[in-house]
């Protein structure tokens, strides 16, 4: 079993040692390559549907690996009590489903030393959640995979030592593109930015003349677009 890059650079998130959680498991793939590594000791592999989970115990069987994984149909964090695990992984899912699982059991979600955050939406939203709620986002990866491109995170849940005044605040183009992605000039992040450059300025160009408010809002939009793109790649000048 081969992971994609995807899947390969959201577990190399995971801490070793850890217990884990996968959240919409699917196939199972992730805490299968975790467990064989030996990078984490055990693992429960949670899905909210019977047909994918089914489809998950049959690779852990083949695998040979049911001794150290577990299987649960759950919804979320339904099935998984406060302190079980280390790390929960939700990758994979839109961002309005990962920020509706981590607020809907949050005795567990605080109880968490860590979670593996891939969502494949939203992601402006999810950063802004995270940080308003008082999640510390520790690291951000991204990966480019046949032509789409997966933004990740490793964050810390909310800790009552940290006040209010201790909690970060990210501008626009930070949340937009992550303030960590870009303090470290990630490349496939400027990629990213390129490929949007190009595309959001050709729209732009080929946006009719006039079209009434309607059109205004749409190239209004669009510029506002742009002026993030530039500010983001301005992190680039000289590299």
């Amino acid at each position: 079993m081969e992971l994609s890059r995807r899947l390969k650079a959201v577990a190399a998130l995971v801490d070793e040692g850890a217990c884990v959680a996968d959240i919409g498991t699917d196939h199972a793939y992730i805490p299968i390559d975790l467990v064989r590594r030996r990078v984490v000791p055990r693992a429960i592999a949670m899905d909210v549907h019977a047909g994918p989970l089914e489809r998950a115990r049959e690779h852990v069987c083949e695998a040979r690996l049911e001794r150290a994984i577990e299987l649960r149909l759950s919804d979320g964090f339904e099935k998984l009590l406060p302190g079980e695990v280390d790390c929960a992984i939700l990758a994979g899912m839109g961002g309005g489903l990962v920020m509706r699982i981590l607020k809907a059991y949050w005795d567990v979600t605080c109880s968490l030393k860590t979670c593996i955050l891939q969502p494949q939406s939203e992601i402006a939203k999810v950063r802004a959640f995270l940080l308003e709620e008082g999640f510390l986002i520790m690291e951000e990866q991204m990966v480019c995979e046949d032509g789409k491109y997966y933004p990740m995170m490793k964050v810390s849940p909310p800790d009552e030592k940290r006040t209010g005044n201790e909690r970060e605040t990210w501008d626009e183009v930070q949340l937009r593109f992550g303030k960590l992605l870009l303090e470290k000039r990630h490349p496939v992040l400027k990629e990213f930015l390129e490929r949007e450059l190009r595309l959001t300025t050709q729209i732009i160009e080929g946006l009719p003349a006039g079209g009434g408010a309607r059109m205004e809002h749409r190239r209004a939009e669009l510029s506002s677009k742009l002026c993030h793109i530039r500010v983001g790649l301005k992190f680039y000048e000289g590299f």
